[in-house]
């Protein structure tokens, strides 16, 4: 049968944020993550579908201890903005679920100039994450789950001379730079966390093929044959949008579970969570380092990792 919802540890007491809790796979782990006891704030930037997911969730959840706070990803002025409304409320954070993303869009560029897919994907949670490293390193298991996919096979470890794809672009090829961008970040934080003796973990996922409103909006702003196709597909062969979030919250729970390791279905992209070895290219030490020089350059944002959340990020 494999890995389940039944088997989430109790969670009371601790506190979990979500990104892009408003719908699909964000929505499934805060359901289930309440659930358990876990007191859930639940980061969105569309606030009227927040509020939607916020009634369903204590609909199914009755007496839910949730939280909205509103986080656009694709801009800096309100990743910081809503990492300051967090750490107000929670001077401590036990599990953050880096899950809001987008796929397969024409090229755009976020408020702050960053080429989309890599911008929301990636550089958006990057900052929050350094953002809130006080609050999680005070946890005694603190986690950080990062959200990836097949398409990180297919896309181009990042360019630093050119990681918005100004000289080449293509919808696919942004996105398998994002999330591959998503499985270096992961690893070098993991890298980062034991170098400095500290408890917490950074895990990252492939939640499988999910139907969810991910190809939906793909194939809204594209119009393209691939996405198109792709949507169709998962609305007849994809697996439910619980289903999917069954490797987001093994990763966020399990007790078991070590930093730097891959959870996927077991069939690829259908099935109940499994480990998963990460091939040589996604370990590659000098492309985990460049990813992180060009997030640092991008956003100004800087990591600084220390015991016990005695240190923090600076902006």
């Amino acid at each position: 049968m494999g890995w389940t919802t039944d088997d989430i540890p109790d969670q009371s007491g601790k506190v979990a944020v979500v990104t892009g809790a408003n719908g699909g796979l964000g929505l499934e782990v805060t359901r289930e993550l309440a659930r358990k006891g876990a007191y859930v704030v639940m980061a969105a930037r569309r606030q009227a579908n927040a509020r939607a997911a916020h009634a369903d969730v204590l609909d199914t959840v009755p007496g839910a201890s949730l939280e909205l706070v509103e986080l656009d990803l694709g801009s800096l002025a309100s990743v910081r903005a809503s990492a300051g409304r967090i750490l107000e409320r929670h001077p401590r954070i036990d599990i953050l679920v880096n899950n809001a993303g987008v796929m397969g869009i024409p090229r755009r560029e976020t408020e702050d100039g960053f080429e989309m897919q890599f911008g929301v994907d990636h550089l958006g949670h990057f900052a929050l994450t350094a953002l809130l490293m006080p609050a999680l390193l005070r946890s005694s298991d603190g986690r950080v789950v990062s959200v990836t996919s097949t398409g990180r096979h297919f896309g181009p470890p990042v360019d630093p001379e050119d990681p918005h794809m100004r000289r080449r672009y293509s919808p696919w090829r942004a996105y398998g730079q994002a999330k591959l961008a998503n499985v270096h970040f992961a690893l070098e934080l993991q890298r980062r966390f034991e170098q400095a003796g500290v408890s917490a973990r950074s895990i990252v996922v492939h939640p499988g093929f999910t139907n969810t409103d991910l190809q939906a909006r793909s194939m809204r702003e594209s119009g393209g044959l691939s996405q198109r196709f792709f949507h169709a597909v998962v609305r007849r062969t994809g697996m439910t949008p619980a289903r999917g979030a069954l490797s987001l919250l093994r990763a966020a729970t399990d007790p078991d579970a070590r930093g730097g390791e891959l959870y996927t279905p077991r069939f690829v992209n259908h099935g109940p969570p499994v480990r998963r070895p990460l091939l040589r290219r996604s370990r590659n030490l000098a492309s985990l380092r460049t990813l992180w020089e060009v997030s640092e350059r991008e956003t100004g944002v800087t990591f600084d990792v220390k015991p016990q959340g005695a240190g923090g990020a600076a902006p």
